[in-house]
């Protein structure tokens, strides 16, 4: 039997963040918003992994990146073919630059009316995107080949400067311009284009499945060494098949499993301990497969002892729109997870309140599970129809 074991966590800090986004989807605020400073801004590293450089507007010269570098406009960032890293704009606007990517600050800044704006330039390479809830007048901007990217707030994408430039919206909306062309672009909408080419061509792609378990950062602890590890994520519509892929490093350069599964959820045996990413994308009956899902981490641990059952009890679920309300009840001191994101407050009794991000037209699968802090696990999934 495996245990999956849910990572530490500040409830009551959990609790504060979820209701500001509960706040924020309503309409209320939670606090006061922080005043953005006049004039030029700096940007931040949030996450690094390999070998990330910066060359700074000021100098010649490449410096070794770390979080205490700021970044300002006419800033290049530079990762090598195992490098990665998140920047963090003021605006809220997040990029993951990915292994061998270059990109450049074009723009940073905010005005008196705490407008802000701004733009990165893709020179090579891939980056992932998204937008936060910015002042109206602000602009979040990405340009490539030519071609320049406003993302709409609560926006993401994904963007590539190779062979072909690539633009595409994952989530939220977004206008493309190249010469006199301009497309607007919804979710998992992209544009191509070659640089001799005179106009874009745009369609219509595969949305990738969501992660399940292992969920993000989750300990699996394993009776004895080379127990199979079960893996499962949504299905995703238009899809006939699913390519898995597990790594021992976050950036995928050599893989310990790798292989196409039929339905939404398989074993993968024979993983030694240690950390490992995972990720899956959709493939449909053309064989043309959909972009990445988020990449999940968990760590394998062996753990002998007995597991016992734990309390799921889930009421029926309340739909609004597109969100779905999740309630019920679990074990005093028990973590739950609802579609691979844990839910951050549980009260005392046990009883928890989730509200799932917007699902799409259709059938959607809602997978619910709960840990008590002995061990023991239970998922249950119901589906549901959002028209």
């Amino acid at each position: 039997m495996v245990v999956v074991l849910f990572p530490n966590s500040a409830p009551v800090q959990a609790f504060g963040s979820y209701a500001g986004r509960m706040f924020a989807r309503f309409g209320l605020n939670a606090t006061a918003k922080r005043p953005v400073p006049i004039g030029p801004q700096q940007a931040h590293f949030t996450a690094l992994d390999g070998t990330v450089r910066v060359k700074k507007s000021t100098s010649n010269s490449w410096v070794t990146a770390d979080f205490s570098l700021p970044l300002q406009k006419g800033d290049v960032v530079q990762t090598s073919s195992e490098g990665m890293a998140k920047v963090f704009f003021p605006d809220g606007t997040s990029y993951t630059v990915k292994p061998d990517s270059l990109i450049m600050v074009e723009e940073n800044s905010a005005n008196e009316q705490q407008q802000t704006q701004v733009t990165v330039q893709v020179t090579t390479g891939t980056v992932d995107l998204s937008t936060a809830t910015y002042t109206q007048g602000s602009s979040s901007q990405v340009t490539v080949a030519g071609a320049t990217a406003s993302l709409a707030p609560e926006s993401s994408a994904m963007v590539r400067n190779g062979p072909k430039a690539e633009i595409m919206v994952k989530t939220g909306s977004g206008k493309v311009t190249r010469k006199s062309e301009t497309v607007v672009l919804s979710d998992y909408e992209k544009v191509s284009f070659q640089t001799e080419s005179e106009q874009m061509t745009r369609t219509k792609e595969i949305g990738p499945p969501t992660l399940v378990m292992p969920g993000n950062l989750m300990t699996v602890a394993m009776p004895s060494p080379g127990r199979a590890v079960h893996f499962s994520w949504t299905a995703a519509s238009g899809s006939r098949a699913y390519r898995l892929r597990v790594s021992r490093n976050p950036y995928f350069s050599s893989t310990v499993f790798d292989k196409m599964v039929p339905g939404t959820e398989t074993d993968v045996p024979a993983l030694a301990e240690g950390a490992y990413y995972w990720v899956v994308t959709a493939q449909d009956s053309s064989g043309h497969e959909s972009t990445e899902s988020e990449r999940n981490q968990f760590t394998i641990v062996v753990r002998a002892g007995e597991v016992v059952a734990v309390l799921l009890d889930l009421e029926p679920f309340v739909q609004h729109g597109h969100v779905i309300e999740v309630k019920g009840k679990t074990d005093a001191g028990a973590r739950v997870m609802v579609n691979g994101q844990e839910v951050p407050f549980i009260h005392a009794d046990g009883r928890f309140s989730f509200f799932t991000p917007p699902l799409p037209n259709g059938e959607n699968v809602i997978t619910v599970t709960a840990q008590n802090i002995k061990g023991g696990v239970k998922t249950q999934q119901k589906k549901v129809m959002i028209e």
